[in-house]
């Protein structure tokens, strides 16, 4: 069963740092590329990283630049976000993304999503 285990969500004050995970089984990890997504209540879900399959290549939304970083563990099926400099603006549920295939054949597995909530 393919399965996509988030985990490190929680409250944080505003300025400081969280580290999401995304733990994957059931597919073969190192062939997809990996995305974070957030949805804000009342707000459409956006895409916040990708990070891809081939070299690791990232792309960040511009809101998030300069203070997020995806990043992948291909032995451990892990992809991770990191999160400094945290803002009220940035409490949405997180979610874990994959995407691949082949040639016509695509697909894309969803997480559960992890809330991140930015207060103080």
């Amino acid at each position: 069963q393919v399965q996509l285990v988030e985990s490190g969500g929680g409250l944080v004050q505003p300025g400081g740092s969280l580290r999401l995970s995304c733990a994957a089984s059931g597919f073969t990890f190192s062939r997809y590329a990996m995305s974070w997504y957030r949805q804000a209540p009342g707000k459409e879900r956006e895409l916040v990283a990708a990070i891809t399959s081939t070299d690791g290549s990232t792309n960040y939304a511009d809101s998030v630049k300069g203070r997020f970083t995806i990043s992948r563990d291909n032995a451990k099926n892990t992809v991770y976000l990191q999160m400094n400099s945290l803002k009220p603006e940035d409490t949405a549920v997180y979610y874990c993304n994959a995407k691949g295939g082949v040639g016509a054949i695509k697909v894309a597995y969803w997480g559960q999503g992890t809330q991140v909530t930015v207060s103080s």
